[in-house]
């Protein structure tokens, strides 16, 4: 799915938290959203999914303008995993995963051993099949941003927007589902603290400070040791990987940044 924002601006008691954002995703693309705490990422996202209406700005999934779909439309297209949630009552892990079929059916319509297919599949997908009866409030953190990610999954949809995915888990998790979205070739567009798991997996990254776009291409073009220190205010030293050939940041503390 190709996705496209054009000039879009979002504001709250009439201070801006995005301005002007244009930006655009091609069919497939893994891109980062970057930028530190405050930078306008997560308001970004929750426009472009419609938690949130911009007060302008235009939206295109494949040329089709988003604020001309209904909800179940947009929901068909595309799929969010948002930062930890919890739900009101509680559910068991099958129960939250086939949430993610709710958009393919009609009204009071049953769930079908394909929908249960689908989202069996999903739950394996992300390491979670043995807790598909557990109640999902007894899971950890980790456990349970994995299991709203298999929602994702079982949503079916081209376009998928992640907001930090992997915030609560392990490091061996982070690196599973960053491979895991990295093997669907669905667009995805993903906001990220950590860089050196941007640089890893994007094909392109969008850096944010105070609301706006200030950089945008490769991992290469974006992840420099200047705009690095301007944005985050911290030092560091971009090295190659040896076996992928990605940048790799290394953070140098203000005792060695000095010297």
């Amino acid at each position: 799915m190709n996705v496209k924002v054009e000039e879009l601006s979002f504001s709250i008691h009439e201070k801006k938290l995005i301005e002007a954002i244009s930006l655009e995703l091609r069919d497939g693309e893994f891109v980062g959203l970057i930028g530190p705490n405050g930078s306008g990422k997560s308001t970004l996202l929750k426009n472009m999914y419609r938690v949130l209406k911009p007060e302008q700005g235009e939206i295109f999934l494949n040329g089709q303008d988003l604020f001309r779909l209904t909800q179940k439309e947009t929901a068909r297209q595309i799929a969010v995993v948002s930062q930890e949630s919890n739900p009101a009552f509680d559910f068991t892990v099958m129960d939250i995963v086939m949430m993610g079929r709710a958009p393919h059916k009609r009204m009071l319509e049953t769930d079908s051993a394909r929908d249960y297919e689908i989202a069996s599949l999903a739950l394996r997908r992300v390491g979670m099949g043995h807790a598909a009866a557990s109640s999902f409030s007894t899971l950890s953190g980790g456990e349970k941003q994995r299991v709203l990610i298999a929602r994702a999954l079982a949503q079916e949809a081209e376009f998928l927007i992640l907001d930090e995915p992997t915030n609560h888990l392990d490091i061996r998790y982070q690196l599973q589902m960053m491979e895991l979205v990295k093997t669907l070739k669905l667009t995805s567009f993903a906001a990220l603290h950590d860089l050196n798991i941007a640089a890893c997996y994007c094909d392109r990254i969008y850096m944010l400070e105070k609301g706006r776009i200030i950089a945008s291409g490769s991992p290469d073009e974006v992840l420099r040791p200047k705009l690095l220190e301007r944005v985050y205010g911290v030092k560091t030293q971009i090295f190659r990987h040896p076996t992928t050939g990605k940048p790799s940041i290394v953070y140098l503390p203000e005792t060695v940044a000095s010297v």
